[in-house]
């Protein structure tokens, strides 16, 4: 019933999800080793939903129901939201003006704390895109609609029934862990875009080829699932070679977690070690060609006067 076999590895993800969960919330409560699993799994569970809503992983309309159910309630938001603010408009415009996860709306710096000011910033944005969608839906398409908000409902039950049953382990279970698997997409989005040539066919994302790759369904391979976003993840490195030779070399990372510590830890003491904006030498490459026209222009009106 999978639509590809690669997804049993989505499936060990959720069952190791479900299974901590119960098991930290039943017997052994917060342990260091176990809790810190646990959160890796919450930052996998936005890279699951962020894979389920390119491409469905059942055949079966009622299970991918299921699934938006599950995802919802590990996510912690509906994920019916990725729809108007990801699929619609994010591969839309991708990190140009009318995005409404864009990196720059603030600032063109990219710092640690543009970093971590960004997932509240863009969250709030994309708030606006969700309202719409569920305006269209209800006017539209009710069954859609109601799916959407029946998100909503169980969401809500699920802390809400947490929060009743044991306040401290809801924080510990449910709510940190739910937290911190939007913080992360939102954190991923951010630096696969920053600094990045928006305008560029190629230039457009930052692209990691490490580890992270194996841990979370390929999701550090950004240009090519751009240019090719119905593309099952476990296809997404295939096709990444296909168009690597054409990524600048500044937009390929070995490590995620390199980078962070280069970019926002050794870049406070060193700019050497911070990334250059392509988009601002755009920008002034832009500025300085439209001056250059404008001064051959000037020059053949004097000319054409003086004749």
């Amino acid at each position: 019933m999978l639509r590809y076999k690669a997804d049993i590895k989505t499936l060990i993800y959720m069952f190791l999800t479900t299974s901590l969960f119960i098991l930290q919330w039943t017997s052994i409560g917060v342990h260091p080793v176990t809790y810190v699993i646990y959160c890796f799994l919450s930052v996998s569970v936005a890279v699951i939903t962020h894979n389920h809503n390119h491409v469905r992983i059942w055949k079966s309309d009622f299970l991918n129901t299921l699934q938006d159910w599950w995802l919802t309630v590990f996510y912690g938001f509906p994920v019916f939201a990725w729809i108007p603010t990801h699929n619609k408009n994010h591969h839309k415009m991708n990190n140009r003006p009318g995005d409404y996860t864009i990196t720059y709306r603030f600032s063109e710096k990219n710092n640690l704390i543009t970093l971590l000011s960004y997932p509240t910033i863009s969250g709030f944005y994309q708030q606006k895109a969700i309202r719409d969608y569920l305006k269209d839906m209800y006017k539209n398409k009710k069954s859609r609609f109601f799916l959407s908000i029946s998100q909503y409902a169980i969401l809500v039950l699920w802390i809400g029934a947490a929060l009743f049953i044991d306040w401290r382990k809801a924080l510990w279970f449910v709510i940190i862990p739910q937290q911190i698997s939007l913080f992360s997409v939102l954190i991923f989005n951010y630096v696969q875009h920053v600094h990045a040539n928006e305008e560029s066919k190629w230039n457009h994302s930052r692209n990691f080829t490490g580890l992270l790759n194996f841990m979370l369904f390929n999701n550090g391979l950004h240009t090519v699932h751009h240019e090719t976003a119905g593309l099952h993840w476990s296809l997404v490195p295939e096709e990444h070679k296909k168009v690597e030779a054409n990524i600048d070399p500044a937009l390929k990372e070995r490590s995620f977690w390199g980078y962070l510590f280069r970019n926002y830890i050794m870049g406070l003491f060193n700019k050497k070690y911070k990334t250059d904006s392509m988009r601002l030498r755009r920008i002034e490459q832009e500025r300085i060609e439209a001056e250059r026209r404008m001064n051959e222009k000037s020059e053949i009106t004097e000319g054409a006067l003086t004749a």
